[in-house]
């Protein structure tokens, strides 16, 4: 797909299609092949119209894959959207599969100015991490934050400040469930995690997740760079504050100046995450990403996509990218685990995409899955993680997930992610500390009206003035100059505070 100096105002991604996309808004009449076939009604940038007659009943291709079925007849030039486009249900098996030659990698030429850490692993941001293990202590978390960024004394010490990861949940829980798992996995995640020089994790006392337990049984007693109490130990509020001023103050002091050192692009895990998605999300900031993520894993680093349900229907294309069947049967599993999960909750894993990414042109689940799948590029898929398991495999991993974005990257960055690049085509405002976030736009009017908040514009894709391989490049060197130091436009204007959601799963009683 090469869309430079393309003069069509619809995209034809693939010979197979019988759909194409408006590269920007299409008045009513206006041609829209060489044929001169006029568009039947307006259709919106983003939006598919249909370039031949489509019977009721007949597939639907975009990508050159089905993204579903006409729900009635439809005339070429016709707006092909929610209203005549239905879904159909797909499903994978393992019946001849053969295994993907595993990407090696080519170069170990390019590093990046990060923060060694002594087990080895290395570090883009050098944060102090104050982490509550239940909602009842996080008002002192965060309290203990604000008194020690306020000071200044952590950043004359080389420190980028202290993040309180704190949450809603820690109580009421069934130790034994998947929710109790996810919830002490990603908090082991981030107690670990080579963005914070050392962390302090607070509890209250009597809670279900329990610190001096989650400590021993997930290996966190390492008191170079972990220290705890609970806040009925410590005697109230303001004790409590003041005990976590001081932990943190005589941590900082014992770890000294640090400072950043090259490090080889092995030592990089970037997630790979999409959200406001829209009808160009799989046409230049997914590819363009994907892109990206190949040249990392070549260099020797890792990439971790995520979002189970934004890969189904086109989990086929990971499944042929599997190093074996363990990996591919693995893939499968979290499907057959959706499925049975959304059923159980009264909803369907193949039901259609969000308001926001109708309006941005997408109809199916399957249409909006291929888009997502493309973030993966083309590198071997070397395994499949549950939900904040840690990455021990280099290259291209998948992580399980729900499509919500702060769950989403919450488990990536547990799993060892220390970038995210996040596409996004109707916009996004957050950040995910204490992992710097790129924010790639998919078209350029919305990088035009949220410029402050967007890094690269992959938009100039479908203006036809750059290649998909180009602006990979861009974003891959963007990711190297962010591992390095550079801020990315959501940490300049502060975010990253909010948006640490575990993943809850099962009844709170």
């Amino acid at each position: 797909m090469n869309l430079i100096n393309s003069p069509s105002v619809i995209i034809h991604l693939n010979p197979r299609d019988n759909v194409g996309v408006a590269s920007k808004a299409v008045p009513k009449d206006i041609p829209i092949d060489k044929k001169g076939t006029l568009a039947q009604e307006n259709i919106d940038a983003g939006h598919k119209v249909a370039l031949t007659h489509i019977k009721n009943g007949e597939t639907v291709f975009k990508y050159g894959q089905l993204i579903g079925l006409a729900a009635r007849d439809i005339d070429p030039g016709e707006h092909v959207h929610t209203h005549n486009l239905t879904m159909i249900e797909l499903s994978s098996s393992l019946e001849d599969f053969q295994p993907h030659q595993k990407t090696v990698t080519v170069s170990h030429s390019r590093t990046f100015q990060g923060y060694q850490r002594a087990d080895g692993s290395v570090g883009t941001r050098n944060y102090i991490g104050i982490l509550s293990t239940v909602n009842c202590s996080a008002t002192v978390a965060k309290a203990a934050a604000d008194v020690l960024n306020q000071s200044g004394e952590l950043s004359q010490m080389g420190f980028d400040g202290v993040v309180a990861i704190t949450h809603g949940s820690g109580c009421a829980m069934n130790t034994d469930s998947e929710g109790f798992a996810f919830l002490e996995r990603v908090i082991a995640g981030y107690a670990q995690h080579p963005n914070f020089a050392f962390v302090l994790i607070i509890g209250l006392g009597c809670e279900t997740n329990q610190v001096k337990t989650l400590v021993k049984r997930k290996g966190l007693e390492d008191a170079s760079r972990l220290a705890y109490f609970n806040i009925q130990d410590a005697g109230g509020t303001r004790t409590s504050i003041k005990t976590a001023c001081d932990h943190i103050m005589q941590m900082a002091t014992q770890h000294g100046q640090q400072q950043r050192t090259p490090a080889s692009l092995e030592h990089l895990v970037v997630a790979l995450q999409c959200g406001g998605s829209d009808g160009y999300s799989g046409i230049t900031a997914n590819p363009a990403l994907g892109h990206a993520a190949d040249l990392i894993v070549q260099h020797g680093g890792s990439v971790i996509l995520a979002e189970t349900p934004e890969i189904y229907g086109a989990e086929n294309l990971l499944i042929d990218r599997s190093i074996n069947e363990n990996v591919a049967q693995k893939l499968l599993d979290r499907i057959t685990w959706w499925k049975h999960y959304t059923e159980i909750n009264g909803a369907e894993l193949n039901n259609n995409p969000s308001p926001g990414n109708k309006a941005g042109g997408l109809s199916t689940i399957l249409e909006k899955s291929l888009g997502a799948v493309a973030k993966g590029g083309t590198s071997s898929l070397n395994d499949v993680l549950l939900y904040a398991e840690k990455m021990t495999t280099r290259g291209f991993n998948f992580m399980d997930s729900p499509g919500y974005d702060p769950i989403s990257v919450t488990g990536q960055i547990a799993s060892g992610s220390n970038v995210v690049c996040f596409t996004t085509g109707r916009g996004s405002v957050s950040g995910f500390k204490p992992a710097p976030c790129l924010k790639l736009a998919t078209n350029t009017s919305m990088y035009e009206k949220m410029h402050e908040d967007m890094d690269i514009n992959c938009g100039v894709i479908v203006d036809g003035t750059d290649s998909v391989e180009s602006v990979g490049e861009q974003i891959f060197e963007r990711i190297i100059a962010i591992a390095s130091g550079d801020m990315s436009a959501s940490e300049s204007l502060g975010y990253g505070n909010n948006e640490f959601v575990p993943w809850l799963v099962g009844a709170v009683t």
